[in-house]
């Protein structure tokens, strides 16, 4: 048996595991991270980057629309998606080297293996050597696996997980896609785009049921005028197979019964943290619903063990993780970090055409808050630039303090909304006021100019609507 002796071990090499190894090497701590599959994790190799290959290689596709607007003709009978999806992994693969090129850079060790946290300094590994390592410190940033919906097991072939539908060779007639989330929302946008009869059900009562409602009703139509077959407030009950195809029994919240039939299932009902190596858990590391239980510096209930990213109760987004892998490095190595990361200055995004993104309390958290608001918003046809690029449909909302002026929160919907949510971010961060962002000069035309005339709408002063 092998022995090492560590100042960091890391448990997975997502988003949060590399930054948090990287960020530990530069504060000169010895790391090893070890990861039983590929590095990155699932961000990388099954997750938000092959997904977003996607999303733009389908917005390509989408674009021919407006090439024969101008005369132009292309056929897309011919159209191959195992070209589609070799460009997805292509650009998985890139980036998973590229982290592996990152971690030899820094002098991060990565070894290829599961691992069991067997004491409160060692972890054995699951390999042919059976090998067993040391750390004054450890991370467990093992990530999150699809939820299992009871009545539909995932297969991989016909009832789908995301990692399924990434990795499909060949496009089906049709397709049912369980849950209207944003994993549900932008496989609905990348397979109806390639020519796929898309139904999302959802059991609330709008898609993206934790998002600003008025965007998310604005998605939705904007999804349905795409041809998207949406039915909210509607469960799946069950289902037949027959010769290679469902029929699926729906039922909505009025009781009323229907059925479609769609070749694959997509379930995508959201993702459980993956906490399998505390299964023997012989240190008793506390747990609440189904999640580690962590301090403000990621520390669990046994000391020198930390836990970040999906495996705790903290939204599940790469740069969540990737912070609070940071925060929790610079505690170890005995700095002042900032504590456990605010949710209302987390941005979200959907990547679907158009896109949706925000950050901070919605209206709905504000009034369960008891939080005084008001809001502006202002359509993106007021601005020059988007209508230069036939992109006009959407909007910019702030919500903001009728005392102080102080921004509570931001949402948008429309072309490069995951680009633009950024600026009123670091204005929110940063404790500006929206006449600050009035005041500063934006170029034009450009779409940043909706946030310029969003915020002067605080002060009833917007020009161009």
């Amino acid at each position: 048996m092998t022995e090492k002796n560590y100042d960091l071990i890391i448990i997975g090499s997502g988003p949060g595991g590399y930054v948090a190894g990287i960020r530990a090497a530069q504060l000169g701590l010895s790391v090893a991270i070890i990861e039983k599959d590929k590095a990155g994790g699932v961000c990388l190799n099954i997750g938000c980057i092959p997904s977003k290959s996607l999303i733009h290689q389908a917005t390509l596709v989408r674009s021919t629309e407006a090439l024969s607007r101008m005369g132009v003709g292309i056929d897309l009978s011919g159209l191959q998606y195992q070209y589609v999806r070799e460009q997805s992994r292509s650009a998985a693969e890139k980036l998973s080297k590229g982290v592996h090129y990152l971690l030899k850079k820094n002098k991060v060790e990565f070894i290829q293996a599961e691992a069991t946290i067997t004491s409160k300094k060692t972890i054995r590994l699951s390999t042919n050597t059976n090998g067993e390592l040391t750390a004054k410190n450890i991370i467990i940033a093992t990530g999150a696996r699809p939820k299992v919906i009871p009545g539909f097991p995932v297969d991989e072939k016909d009832i789908l997980s995301s990692t399924g539908a990434l990795l499909l060779t060949e496009l089906p007639g049709s397709m049912m896609i369980l849950g209207g989330g944003a994993i549900g929302i932008e496989f609905a946008y990348i397979f109806q785009s390639f020519g796929v009869k898309v139904h999302v059900v959802e059991m609330m009562e709008r898609i993206l049921p934790l998002e600003d409602d008025e965007v998310a009703v604005h998605l939705g139509k904007q999804l349905k005028k795409q041809g998207i077959d949406i039915r909210t407030s509607t469960k799946a009950v069950s289902y037949d197979r027959r010769n290679g195809s469902f029929t699926i029994q729906l039922e909505n919240a009025g009781g009323k019964k229907d059925s479609i039939n769609v070749d694959k299932m997509l379930i995508a009902v959201g993702r459980s943290p993956d906490i399998s190596l505390l299964d023997t858990n012989p240190l008793s590391i506390k747990t609440e619903g189904g999640c580690i239980s962590i301090n403000d510096y990621y520390e669990t209930s046994v000391p020198r063990i930390y836990a970040i990213g999906d495996v705790i109760n903290s939204p599940q987004l790469a740069h969540v993780a990737s912070k609070e892998g940071e925060i929790a490095v610079e505690h170890i190595a005995g700095l002042l970090p900032e504590k456990r990361i605010n949710p209302d200055l987390i941005p979200r995004a959907v990547y679907s055409e158009p896109q949706a993104a925000g950050f901070g309390p919605t209206e709905v958290q504000l009034r369960e808050r008891n939080i005084s608001y008001k809001k502006v918003i202002f359509p993106y046809k007021g601005a020059g630039k988007a209508t230069a690029l036939e992109n006009t449909e959407g909007f910019v909302k702030i919500l903001f303090s009728p005392d102080t002026k102080e921004i509570l929160g931001a949402f948008i919907i429309g072309s490069e909304a995951s680009e633009l949510i950024h600026e009123i971010l670091l204005a929110k961060k940063a404790e500006l006021l929206p006449e600050d962002v009035a005041g500063m000069i934006h170029a034009h035309p450009t779409l940043s100019e909706i946030t310029m005339e969003v915020m002067r709408g605080v002060d009833g002063r917007m020009i161009h609507i």
